[in-house]
């Protein structure tokens, strides 16, 4: 199992350029199955959460051609409409293959998925959008098993779904779903996520009719089919937002370049408020930092509030930042499992239910600490970059998943990162 090796205390300097984003290529690999036409997406990270994708598509027999970030996918001819344990039980995502296979197939098997040990994100909010489309479901051995038999042409119907809270996966799937339903389809209480919007992007430009995209409804009027499309993923907002904190808390200097300033605004401004200097332009964010923060509370939120993916590097922060801050955690109840890993380093933070407090001004000391989750290891990385000595990361794979080359990138902006086996 791979570490990572972090000698600490050294300044960051220079461009980093952003991937596409895991959340946004995700979803949108999967519309692929909506479609018996080609999809060619550009821009598609080298995740490990892609390779799952691509492993699952593939088993349900799409065709899938890669050249570097570009990605070709034709789901002409589907087999396999099961999505299988052992190729989703590392990722949660892989529920998204439920709405597009009963939309165009009308059957559908999928394995209850798994993934990072950092809420129940239970999946009941999809299967009750799609019961209310038509659609007949149960749980059987650990698979949700649905099926439109029984509808008229087997199709889904068009419904106007209230969702009991805000959910990205559950919008997205019950938007893809709801493209080849017959009849218009309302989507109420949606997710306005970036990523969201650019799924739904894409699969107008596969021929769907959708407006709303970015509001709180979301209107898709069915057609019979969608044909192919040529599309490219945007860039990570939590990549960009992850190495901006970094140099907030190393000092230097640090352009992000492939980044759109407008999709994350809330981490701008709170790092704005811990002194540092940002600067916005049309493809770039810059920070400046001389390493004196002042610490910041958050609570996180839907979009377009404090995303919970970036919680965890802002506490990295506020343990070395000037001041008491309070963490609110929203979103997931087991998201502060890096907690006592930071506490291992000298951070001092104490956790009453779903909020944490931080007492900054402490000198981080390298340690040997353990990775929980995706941004749990980040905000690890974050802490030992700061920190005094040296730090030995474990169980980084959960990194893999949501981060392109993350220590080639950081070493090439001045830190001292080695991954050994």
């Amino acid at each position: 199992m791979d570490k990572l090796i972090i000698n600490g205390q050294k300044k960051l300097n220079g461009d980093v350029y952003i991937s596409g984003a895991k959340n946004a290529a995700l979803p949108i690999l999967i519309a692929s199955l909506l479609s018996k036409e080609e999809l060619k997406l550009k821009n598609v990270p080298n995740l490990f959460d892609i390779k799952t994708t691509e492993k699952l598509l593939f088993a349900m027999g799409v065709e899938i051609s890669k050249i570097d970030s570009l990605m070709k996918l034709s789901a002409r001819d589907i087999k396999d409409f099961h999505a299988p344990y052992d190729l989703v039980k590392t990722m949660r995502a892989s529920i998204l293959v439920l709405g597009p296979l009963l939309a165009r197939f009308g059957s559908a098997r999928v394995s209850l998925p798994g993934g990072c040990a950092i809420g129940s994100r239970p999946v009941d909010i999809h299967i009750k959008g799609l019961e209310a489309m038509g659609a007949s479901i149960k749980i059987e051995n650990g698979d949700i098993v649905a099926s439109t038999n029984g509808l008229p042409g087997g199709k889904l119907v068009g419904a106007e779904i209230s969702m009991s809270q805000v959910t990205v996966t559950g919008t997205e799937n019950l938007m893809m779903a709801a493209c080849l339903a017959k009849g218009k389809t309302i989507l109420e209480n949606s997710a306005k996520e970036p990523e969201v919007i650019d799924l739904g992007n894409c699969l107008i430009k596969m021929g769907a009719i959708i407006k709303g995209l970015g509001t709180d409804i979301i209107t898709i009027e069915g057609v019979e089919e969608l044909n192919g499309a040529e599309h490219s993923i945007i860039f990570d907002r939590i990549e960009a937002g992850t190495y901006m904190v970094a140099v907030a808390m190393t000092g230097g200097e640090l352009n992000c370049i492939g980044v759109e300033p407008d999709k994350m605004i809330s981490i701008i401004n709170k790092l704005r408020e811990t002194g540092v200097e940002v600067i916005e332009s049309d493809n770039i964010v810059t920070v400046k930092s001389n390493g004196t923060l002042k610490s910041v509370s958050i609570e996180t939120a839907p979009f377009p509030g404090f995303p919970t993916d970036m919680q965890a590097q802002f506490m990295a922060l506020n343990t070395i930042a000037e001041g008491v801050s309070e963490i609110k955690e929203t979103i997931f109840e087991n998201r502060f499992m890096h907690v006592q890993e930071l506490i291992r380093m000298g951070a001092d933070i104490e956790i009453n239910q779903n909020t944490a407090v931080v007492r900054g001004g402490k000198m981080l000391e390298g340690a040997s600490v353990m990775a929980t989750d995706l941004r749990a290891s980040a905000s690890l990385i974050l802490a030992a970059l700061s920190a005094k000595g040296t730090t030995v990361i474990d169980r980084i794979y959960h990194l893999d998943r949501g981060y392109e080359n993350l220590e080639k990138k950081f070493n090439q902006i001045g830190a001292q990162i080695e991954r050994v086996n």
